[in-house]
């Protein structure tokens, strides 16, 4: 060091090379970290650029050794200045080290750099098999691919862990054609995967859907003498879950137990979806009860299997689970209650159907007026006397304040104690149309078919003069002055058009016959569906209308004369007293008891899309 001092003091220090260079170039053999890195400092700073390779090289491998890649570009930085020729053991040392801090792109120069250099020779293993690895951990798949091809072709052995690291980046980023090509390629080499790859791999395939390479790695790995993990264990169950597999999930799955692994919530909720949708219901069950013994809420998932059999249509598995759930202690929710109340009502299993809308309403669920409306259809569609009973209890069971209106509509005026009009204004004063308005509308159209269909013409033209009154169909008559006055059934169901039409049509001839205000026109517009049924009632009392693909139209002064015969006056004030009368006679026609789809109460679409 004293004479490293003199020497650098000099007026000259580029007169002793040698002397400079010997001194770095021990400090840095003998592991003198400080001293020697502060001695090349001390010539940088002094502008001397007669450091030689061997030099540089000695404290570029004693600052890699000790971590300090930073410094060690610094010192590589200053050969690159002072022109100082790199030899194979800097590219050896510089390469590796610029490619693990990062620095991808000018480790790849250096590298390019060696290969043309002449007299340098091909790179070590541990120089292909740093640049493989980082390429392929950083995403650079095809120029990893390309260095490990050149490692092979140069002839150098690759190990185990540069082939890991390629087949773990091919199956990281989905391409695993590729990543198994290798793996067999590492394999027929003689060379042994890892536990981490391995697992990898397996993974990968059960995840890609080819369990038969999945279940036959999964072997492989059990012969190699590795234990899988819980989670290559949960893996290949859930695949084959989702796959439908049920013998090969369930014997995965007992292995994995007889394993003493324990499978997660996730590994039991695909095995159960599984079991499910094949309907093995005792088999689920049986799964459920190991799933609470090993400690997870089982509430939630039982209640998803229940939705899994009453969406597939399965109601008799449904009430099946249900009472499964009751014996366990299961609870489930009110909304899944009403969903299979619903679908028991679909099947026509009201003696089940009764004890489900009991819970709910017990449950503090308030049964709205779309639920009571859509049990109503169902009578309106019954056709048998022991089930019309079993829906009217129904209907009881429900509390609605519309069971109340209806039982009230159909009793006397002494027990009622007022008018039809009356009580029918009544209830709709009470019904909050903000909230409840389509719902009101579809009570109302099924109100009417069931009406029309009980012969309540009277009670029915009450019905539909209240709900226009609060304007529940606000755009269905029309009155445009003398030029055309129309009314619009399109939304309507069969009972509500004819009832509409029927007090619609009292109204123009009030107008015109006590008014004297004629139109040019009048239209029905019933649009195609409604437009035969109340053509069929028209036609039968001679009317002036004619019938085109969506309305029925007629002059005004033909419908004024029209209105004028004493069996339209009967027709629209509803004075006919029996079925003989042609009235009851054609709606005998339009609803046969003996063909109820000839009498449709489907929603109209306006209403069931609101639903």
């Amino acid at each position: 060091m004293s004479l490293f001092d003199d020497a650098l003091l000099h007026p000259e220090p580029a007169s002793f090379p040698k002397t400079l260079n010997a001194v770095v170039s021990a400090l840095s053999t003998h592991g003198l970290l400080e001293p020697a890195f502060y001695c090349f400092k001390r010539l940088r700073d002094a502008g001397f650029h007669g450091l030689q390779t061997p030099t540089c090289n000695a404290l570029l491998s004693l600052l890699l050794a000790r971590g300090l890649a930073f410094k060690a570009f610094e010192v590589l930085d200053e050969m690159s200045v002072a022109g100082c020729e790199l030899d194979k053991g800097t590219y050896e040392l510089a390469v590796p080290a610029l490619a693990r801090a990062g620095r991808i792109d000018a480790s790849r120069k250096l590298f390019d750099e060696m290969r043309q250099r002449d007299g340098v020779g091909p790179a070590s293993p541990g120089v292909y098999s740093t640049m493989v690895d980082v390429l392929a951990k950083s995403g650079r798949l095809d120029a990893a691919m390309g260095m490990y091809r050149e490692m092979v072709a140069v002839g150098h052995r690759v190990s185990t862990a540069v082939s890991t690291a390629m087949v773990e980046g091919l199956v990281k980023a989905g391409k695993l054609d590729a990543g198994m090509e290798l793996w067999e390629e590492m394999r027929r080499g003689g060379l042994r995967p890892s536990f981490g790859l391995y697992t990898m791999v397996v993974e990968a395939n059960a995840r890609s859907g080819r369990l038969d390479v999945a279940a036959k790695l999964f072997g492989d790995m059990e012969k190699s003498g590795f234990f899988p993990t819980p989670a290559t264990y949960a893996c290949l169950v859930e695949m084959h879950a989702s796959a439908g597999n049920v013998d090969v999930a369930m014997r995965m799955y007992h292995s994995m137990a007889n394993a003493g692994t324990r499978p997660g919530l996730s590994t039991f909720t695909a095995l159960l979806t599984m079991l499910a949708n094949k309907k093995l219901l005792d088999l689920a069950a049986k799964v459920l009860l190991e799933m609470k013994a090993s400690g997870f809420p089982i509430e939630v998932t039982a209640s998803d299997l229940l939705m899994i059999y009453i969406k597939d249509g399965s109601t008799e598995l449904a009430l099946r689970w249900l009472r499964f759930m009751g014996s366990a202690g299961i609870r489930t929710n009110n909304f899944i209650i009403r969903q299979l109340f619903e679908s028991c009502m679909k099947m026509g299993l009201y003696d089940s159907a009764r004890p489900l809308l009991e819970t709910y309403v017990g449950a503090a669920a308030k049964v709205d007026m779309i639920l009571y409306t859509s049990i109503l259809a169902h009578l309106v569609r019954c056709q048998d006397e022991d089930s019309e009973r079993a829906i009217m209890n129904i209907l009881s069971v429900s509390r609605h304040k519309a069971h109340d209106f209806m039982c009230g509509l159909f009793t006397g005026p002494e027990q009622r104690k007022k008018p039809v009009l009356s009580f029918v204004r009544e209830f709709f004063q009470g019904i909050d149309y903000e909230n409840e308005e389509s719902a009101a509308r579809y009570f109302v159209n099924v109100l009417l078919n069931y009406l029309v269909l009980m012969g309540q013409m009277n009670r029915a033209r009450c019905v539909w003069k209240v709900s226009y009154e609060n304007k529940l169909f606000p755009k269905a008559i029309v009155f445009d002055q003398h030029i055309a006055w129309s009314l619009d059934i399109r939304n309507l169901s069969v009972g509500a058009a004819l009832v509409s039409t029927v007090h619609t049509l009292h109204r123009f001839r009030k107008r015109m016959l006590y008014y004297g205000v004629v139109p040019r026109r009048i239209k029905l517009v019933t649009g195609p569906t409604l437009k035969m049924v109340v053509a069929q009632v028209l036609a039968s009392l001679e009317s002036p209308f004619e019938v085109s693909k969506v309305v029925l139209r007629a002059p005004g002064d033909s419908v004024l004369e029209w209105f004028k015969k004493p069996i339209v006056q009967q027709f629209l004030l509803n004075e006919i007293p029996s079925k003989s009368d042609v009235l009851m006679h054609k709606l005998n026609v339009m609803f046969p008891s003996s063909a109820p789809e000839a009498r449709s109460l489907a929603l109209p679409r306006s209403l069931g899309m609101s639903r």
